[in-house]
């Protein structure tokens, strides 16, 4: 289980969307293993009065957050990182300098899903990478 969060300014973030979206999401089934069908990705655009720019960065600053089952090695979450800065300026044109990425992780245990403890649930692919 993870939830992608993705901020930035709307008149950049709203004709990304969809192709942001695959871009995480390609990143997320090649790296951390999450299965294809397992897109939870939430847009945030907004105004540039409630998204200020930090010095040194541009308007297409781009902040996201990845909410996820902890299990995953450092070296699989630098590699995402990686992955993540590469396909951002290659495919969106949006630089390093203006992705910043956090990931969250939380035992399974602390989230409820279908009805049922994240720790009860069997999964279809393995978290620990």
């Amino acid at each position: 289980m993870t939830q992608v969060k993705v901020y930035g300014r709307d008149h950049v973030l709203r004709p990304l969307r969809a192709r942001l979206s695959d871009v995480v999401h390609a990143a997320a089934v090649d790296v951390l293993g999450l299965p294809a069908a397992k897109r939870f990705h939430r847009f945030f655009p907004m105004s540039p009065g409630d998204f200020p720019t930090p010095d040194g960065r541009s308007e297409r600053y781009t902040v996201i957050e990845v909410l996820m089952f902890t299990g995953r090695s450092v070296a699989t979450k630098k590699e995402f990182y990686r992955r993540l800065y590469d396909d951002f300026a290659g495919h969106l044109g949006i630089e390093p300098v203006d992705l910043e990425i956090t990931l969250l992780e939380t035992p399974r245990y602390d989230w409820g899903i279908r009805g049922r403890a994240g720790d009860e649930l069997d999964l279809t692919y393995r978290v620990e990478r």
